[in-house]
């Protein structure tokens, strides 16, 4: 179980995006020794130069997308605090294991 799923609302604690947030499109699994990494909507926007090609009937140019970002330079938000929170695991009385927020205490996962 990982501590930051897809789907979550991350915020951005170090970078050239500090201090902004979106929510989790995919994970990217570690290769060799590099840690995971994240692909955040709308942070660290690259611009890509792409040749057309006929065939999957694709134009050329130049697109504006997403790059992935060290998992370690984001935090699930915390809504109770709006800032980026640590985050942990419990296990509750029915036997599931659940995200908690360290700080408050209370559930990530709904």
């Amino acid at each position: 179980m990982r501590k930051i799923k897809k789907g979550d609302l991350v915020f951005v604690k170090k970078g050239k995006d500090k201090g902004r947030q979106g929510v989790v499109l995919s994970i990217l699994a570690p290769v060799g020794y590099a840690a995971s990494r994240v692909i955040v909507e709308g942070v660290n926007l690259v611009k890509r130069h792409t040749k057309p090609n006929p065939q999957k009937e694709k134009a050329g140019g130049i697109i504006e997308k997403e790059a992935s970002i060290a998992i370690s330079n984001v935090g699930v938000l915390n809504p109770a605090t709006g800032k980026a929170g640590r985050v942990g695991f419990k296990v509750l009385e029915d036997g599931r294991k659940v995200r908690v927020f360290k700080s408050t205490g209370e559930v990530v996962d709904i």
